[in-house]
């Protein structure tokens, strides 16, 4: 295990791994990190633990409890335990570290992708080639 991680490790351990699309690079206590990076289409289910993603390269749309919010690299998104949610219009080069923690079932916070805007602090921008010029 890295505890120095790299997109460029990301991808070595999804090679490594022989994984398709995601695999673990770290763990330290209840802290997972994986490297994510779909292809296409993104076929993930909710998971058991909270998460937050930081999107390590390309744009996509982040799609969660009805709404659409355009990611790019640097972004953060959490998600809370059996959320549903997912990334679409993905850029070809599109990849997310994703980080789990805490208990299975999560901790029950609510600041996640169903808070009100007002409640959360997030920086969107559009996804590189999906910005609305005027």
């Amino acid at each position: 295990m890295e505890y120095h991680l790299t997109v460029a490790n990301g991808h070595e351990g999804l090679r490594r791994a022989g994984a398709e699309y995601s695999a673990e690079l770290l763990q330290l206590g209840s802290l997972t990190v994986n490297f994510y990076a779909p292809r296409e289409v993104d076929r993930q289910e909710p998971h058991t633990r909270d998460e937050v993603y930081v999107v390590a390269s390309g744009g996509a749309t982040f799609r969660c409890c009805g709404k659409e919010i355009p990611v790019a690299q640097g972004d953060v998104l959490t998600v809370p335990a059996q959320q549903e949610h997912v990334f679409v219009n993905l850029t070809t080069d599109f990849a997310t570290w994703v980080f789990f923690y805490g208990p299975e079932g999560g901790e029950g916070i609510e600041a996640a992708c169903c808070e009100e805007p007002a409640k959360t602090i997030t920086e969107i921008r559009p996804a590189p080639g999906t910005r609305n010029e005027s």
